[in-house]
């Protein structure tokens, strides 16, 4: 006899993933991968395939994902890029928690001690950080004043420095793997579920973000000599935007970008989704159990894309599509099953989308879109463009076929258009080949026209990007040539050959 429970709201249960790029879900076109979860609420739900963040103003770009995620507000709203979600700003956590939701948080949260404590009436094993090693993550109970003030030491690099840093945490599970220990606090919570007030819980992993980690039995799922290499696959990047020397994601591995250390980043890669695959399979067999897997509304995400070494690449520091590009699925209660669905999203539109499939009223804060008439309506029309940018270096524009790419730094000028319908990999620069003027022309007024509807000039990162787009325009009229280093073909030597 099941003990299920009639409810006057669906309850939700949002999966957020870590780095997981798009086309890493079996179901979804990528035979080498093997996720029969995902794949299972793929066939059981509606797969969002064009799903995007708009990037990020900070290096860790999962903190801006996440902040628009659980806040809706645009990425030039947020505060100290995400780091915090002023009160002003009801949270989705929230909003639920307003609508009679008993909301509980696991894991993961990147956003600040106050937005957290003011989100959630539950919790267990929460993190306040952003990457940490998997098998020895500080963690902390939940606190129902919101007191989250215990410190614990951790050297970070104790064979470098012994300097230590404190970590707001009161303990360390020791050898525990950071997605077993937030999937079976899941577990836990559902099987002793028993409360009259539908659920929100906001399940957040800390993989497959790297250290690359993970136990042996998913380890040993891939053997890299047989990873496909993707399509745009370089040994080095073509784009220099002052980052890729740089940045802590880039030094994950070296340049020249060798085929076989490539292939084994990737297998670990597919590792770590496998073994968070294999843990999802535990908590929807506990709904079933329960009879209650028909009463939830499913979220599958992840915070943002990663390279992994396509355009020569490792992080996410850019906004080309392994990057800004996510899975996304969604089931449950009135949502088609085995649908996949091709307009424009953001992330930061599921807030809207759960609200209005909930039946809440969704805050005057909340800038998201509902996409939620898209499972009525296939042809429904959510967004007929996306705005991307990172940091004060990148931004661009997509309108379905094209996407116009612009960089602008001290030291580079350089525009790339990609066809997106015959180049799905960002392979092939249209700009300046006869016959593209004209689109590139109507991709710039879109890029300006969505620069002020989205206030990008209005904090210190949009300032600074159109201030250099500014300097080269008067600069061009002054027949000045265009700056260096847009191409970094000649810049191996400066940066070293060794190959991990």
């Amino acid at each position: 006899m099941s003990d299920k429970k009639q409810k006057k709201a669906p309850n939700i249960l949002f999966l957020l993933t870590d780095d997981q790029r798009y086309g890493t879900i079996g179901a979804l076109g990528n035979p080498e991968i093997q996720t029969p979860n995902m794949d299972r609420l793929v066939r059981n739900g509606t797969a969002f395939l064009q799903a995007h963040i708009p990037g990020g103003t900070a290096s860790a770009v999962c903190m801006p994902s996440r902040a628009m995620i659980n806040s809706g507000r645009t990425l030039f709203h947020l505060e100290e890029s995400g780091r915090n979600i002023p009160p002003h700003d009801i949270t989705l956590g929230q909003c639920f928690l307003n609508g009679g939701y008993h909301c509980v948080e696991i894991g993961k949260w990147h956003n600040g001690v106050e937005s957290f404590s003011r989100s959630f009436d539950d919790g267990k094993h929460i993190f306040f950080g952003g990457m940490w090693d998997h098998w020895n993550v500080p963690v902390n109970d939940f606190k129902p004043d919101g007191a989250y003030n215990q410190e614990i030491h951790f050297t970070p690099n104790f064979s470098a420095s012994s300097d230590a840093v404190l970590v707001r945490a009161e303990k360390i599970h020791a050898g525990v793997h950071s997605t077993d220990l937030f999937s079976g606090a899941a577990v836990e919570y559902l099987r002793g579920y028993s409360d009259e007030k539908p659920f929100f819980m906001y399940l957040s992993f800390l993989a497959p973000h790297d250290p690359r980690t993970m136990p042996e039995q998913f380890r040993s799922m891939y053997d890299p000599e047989k990873i496909t290499l993707p399509p745009n696959y370089l040994e080095m990047p073509v784009v220099n935007c002052g980052w890729s020397n740089k940045g802590r994601d880039e030094n994950t591995e070296a340049y020249p970008r060798r085929p076989e250390a490539i292939r084994q980043h990737i297998a670990d890669y597919y590792a770590m989704i496998s073994h968070i695959d294999w843990c999802i399979g535990h908590i929807l067999d506990v709904l079933e159990e329960r009879g209650i897997l028909d009463d939830t509304i499913i979220v599958l995400t992840g915070d943002n894309g990663l390279a992994v070494g396509q355009h020569g690449l490792m992080g996410k520091q850019n906004i080309y599509e392994h990057s800004v590009r996510v899975p996304l699925v969604l089931c449950g209660p009135g949502i088609p099953k085995g649908e996949t669905r091709e307009q424009y999203v953001y992330l930061l539109d599921i807030y809207p989308t759960l609200c209005q499939l909930c039946g809440l009223e969704v805050p005057a804060s909340v800038e998201g879109i509902s996409f939620a008439p898209t499972f009525s309506d296939p042809d429904y029309v959510t967004r007929p463009e996306l705005y991307l940018a990172f940091q004060s270096r990148i931004r661009g524009v997509m309108d379905g076929r094209y996407k116009l790419v612009e960089y602008r730094t001290e030291d580079l000028k350089l525009t790339q258009l990609f066809d997106l319908e015959q180049d799905p990999w960002e392979r092939n620069n249209f700009y300046d080949i006869p016959g593209y003027e004209d689109i590139t022309s109507r991709l710039r007024s879109r890029l300006f026209a969505l620069r002020d509807a989205w206030d990008d000039e209005s904090t210190l990162f949009g300032r600074q990007f159109w201030e250099q787009w500014r300097r080269y325009d008067e600069a061009a009229l002054h027949g000045v040539p265009k700056p260096k280093g847009a191409n970094m073909a000649n810049q191996i030597k400066d940066w070293g050959t060794d190959s991990k």
